[in-house]
């Protein structure tokens, strides 16, 4: 019990779900990820059970696409890779750029393959994305 209160105080100071970095670099003060993964299984596992809301593999892309639907019509256009880093900037909840262009297993344009996720849920619901990837008005 007091591993999960390490991390759910952890998790009030940030203002959001905890990672293995943010352990990292308080390891003089907090238990490293790795006596989390051994006592709980993994360090998911872990923040699962002190009440974070942890997503796997299909929810957490679905989370990136509505959260590039949303950085789209807040830009006007699709998002670059350098526009989602500068949004994860002002938002920490958003998962980093990396970590987007790691959700999609393909083996060459990631990114690419994201944006036209971000596309397809734009055109069902109903925003006229251009050939360019700016945005027209919603239907």
């Amino acid at each position: 019990e007091e591993l999960l209160e390490q991390l759910r105080g952890l998790g009030d100071e940030l203002g959001t779900t905890p990672t293995a970095r943010d352990l990292a670099a308080r390891r003089r003060s907090l238990p490293s990820a790795s006596l989390y993964a051994h006592t709980f299984g993994s360090l998911g596992n872990a923040l699962r059970e002190a009440g974070f809301e942890v997503l796997q593999g299909e929810e957490r892309l679905e989370r990136a696409v509505t959260q590039g639907s949303a950085l789209a019509l807040a830009l006007g256009r699709l998002p670059k890779m350098a526009d989602w880093a500068e949004a994860r900037r002002s938002n920490p909840a958003l998962l980093s750029e990396w970590q987007v262009y790691r959700l999609l297993d393909v083996p060459r344009g990631a990114w690419t393959a994201f944006q036209y996720l971000v596309r397809a849920r734009l055109l069902e619901d109903g925003v006229d994305v251009r050939p360019d990837g700016t945005l027209g008005g919603a239907d």
